[in-house]
């Protein structure tokens, strides 16, 4: 199911939804030119380390045993095993909170996120205004990332990545505009294309990370996911956005506490 276009209209041009897209990408390329090795080293030190949270306070560095594979020309390809040091630098981690925002893994990692953020993210920052968006996005994924921290606060492994921060502008829409229709792509034997209220894609959407958290092998899912970093991202997102919308402008209303009769018959048909 590919969701491709909702029937909400934003009134104001999405400017820091474009500018965050601008930069998940810029940063991506900037990625890509840099040797495997600094590559490695890069995401380490600016995404987001769990354990690295017990260094603010105990000074020490991080010893953390990074395996790379090479391909030696005698032995053909094999696993070398390499010390990477982290010192205890708060300005750093605490920087990496954010920094890790806006780092991908792969292509289709930034293609997912970004693809969310455009469908969704100008409703949201059409309701809560330009600068007010730009705080709720930062906001929303430093508490996916404590979500995250939480699950596993003595993990090494790096986290990167815009979905806890995304995950916060769907739960912002879901408490919204929960009745309104996403056009939704469908391939399934056919193909053909439905409208999903948002409340049933969105919310399945957050049931689907519940179950993946929870019980990811028998869902088939991948484990190195940060699935935590969706639900509380999510959570917190929907959280905020019922603190900072305040009341809408336009005649126009659609939220979850105030939907016209005429939205709520065809919602029901």
């Amino acid at each position: 199911m590919i969701p491709f276009r909702d029937d909400i209209p934003a009134e104001r041009t999405p400017l820091v939804t474009y500018a965050l897209i601008a930069l998940n990408v810029s940063v991506l390329w900037a990625m890509s030119q840099m040797p495997d090795r600094q590559l490695e080293d890069f995401i380490y030190r600016h995404g987001f380390v769990p354990a690295r949270i017990a260094q603010i306070s105990s000074g020490k560095p991080l010893e953390i045993q990074v395996e790379n594979e090479i391909d030696d020309p005698n032995l053909g390809p094999r696993i070398v095993v390499r010390q990477l040091v982290l010192q205890p630098d708060p300005g750093q981690i605490l920087f990496s909170l954010f920094a890790s925002m806006f780092m991908h893994g792969w292509l289709m990692h930034l293609v997912g996120n970004l693809w969310f953020l455009w469908l969704f993210g100008d409703n949201v920052e059409d309701r809560l205004g330009h600068f007010p968006f730009l705080l709720f996005y930062l906001l929303g994924g430093l508490a996916a990332a404590l979500c995250h921290y939480l699950n596993g606060p003595t993990s090494q492994t790096p986290v990167v990545g815009a979905s806890g921060a995304i995950a916060a502008v769907l739960g912002a829409y879901l408490v919204t505009w929960p009745h309104a229709r996403i056009k939704t792509l469908v391939i399934f034997v056919i193909i053909t294309v439905i409208d999903v209220p948002a409340v049933i894609f969105l919310g399945g959407w957050f049931i689907l990370q519940l179950f993946s958290a929870l019980r990811p092998q028998e869902l088939g899912m991948e484990q190195s996911i940060a699935w935590w970093a969706h639900i509380g991202g999510f959570v917190a997102g929907a959280i905020l956005m019922l603190l900072m919308r305040g009341p809408d402008p336009r005649t126009r209303r659609d939220d979850f506490f105030d939907m016209p009769d005429d939205r709520r018959r065809l919602f029901e048909k």
